[in-house]
């Protein structure tokens, strides 16, 4: 019997020391980003940050989606939310939002450790991107009222002399509206 007991105890002792070791984390390690990455996050960040105050809520995740022309539901942003926010208080702060993005970016097999320049062809997909976030109608064109409303939603009100100065850079045609290729040649 006293050997039973023994071996009892000593498998007793086992499942102690087991339960006592720390869970292994098997989630994916999140890479670290290159400085181009870093800056490209910090103004996506101040983008969406409409107010300045160094956190981005749900209402303004929202609204820049909206404004892009996506539509996501008010739930789907509130998980979005709490996804990214560590505090759990329904706010993203900047550092928040650079893991989460990177995060999101890692499982998707973008190499955000890459610091290297941006090719032609991902230079010439972000400006296309930007130009449609601009032409709100998509005819091609950037008329007054489209750059403002793009200015006003990126947080940047505007004067008319700032839209008229902004419309004699790059209308290189003189015809109103700044196309394509005058988009390309006033940011470039």
């Amino acid at each position: 019997m006293a050997t039973t007991s023994r071996t009892r105890r000593k498998q007793e002792d086992e499942k102690k020391n087991k339960k006592k070791q720390p869970p292994v984390d098997e989630r994916p390690t999140v890479p670290v980003p290159s400085d181009a990455m870093l800056n490209n996050l910090r103004t996506a960040f101040g983008l969406l940050d409409r107010d300045s105050d160094g956190h981005v809520t749900a209402a303004e995740l929202q609204f820049m989606l909206r404004n892009l022309g996506i539509q996501v539901s008010d739930d789907l942003i509130s998980d979005l939310i709490k996804d990214a926010s560590k505090t759990g208080n329904g706010l993203i702060d900047e550092n928040e939002f650079m893991q989460w993005v990177t995060k999101i970016q890692a499982l998707q097999g973008v190499d955000v450790t890459v610091s290297g320049g941006d090719s032609e062809e991902e230079i010439t997909r972000d400006l296309l991107a930007a130009f449609k976030v601009f032409d709100r109608d998509d005819n091609g064109y950037i008329t007054r009222d489209e750059l403002r409303a793009a200015l006003e939603m990126i947080g940047e009100p505007v004067t008319d002399a700032q839209l008229n100065q902004v419309l004699a850079l790059g209308d290189i045609d003189h015809d109103g509206r700044i196309d394509y290729e005058e988009f390309v040649k006033m940011l470039l």
